[in-house]
């Protein structure tokens, strides 16, 4: 292969990698964006399950697991 040969391959091959090159980079692009709403839905998630398990607890019978909550009328110092 001379010289000329050699060069053009090489140009074809530079060319064709170049292009490669970007549809890697406009896809890395595009995985990073979708990388950032998905970890935005997931910090909402978060909040929302934190907020979820930060409430009070209920009983079957609807009252809170508080014990020291005293539906009584003696509680209110009542008699």
């Amino acid at each position: 292969m001379c010289y000329k040969e050699r060069n053009q391959a090489m140009e074809r091959l530079n060319s064709k990698l170049y292009v490669e090159n970007c549809y890697i980079m406009k896809e890395n692009e595009r995985l990073r964006k979708e990388a950032e709403l998905l970890n935005q839905e997931n910090q909402q998630l978060l909040f929302q399950l934190k907020q979820k398990l930060s409430k009070p607890k209920k009983n079957p019978n609807g009252s809170n697991n508080d014990n020291n909550f005293c539906p009584s009328s003696s509680a209110s110092g009542k008699s």
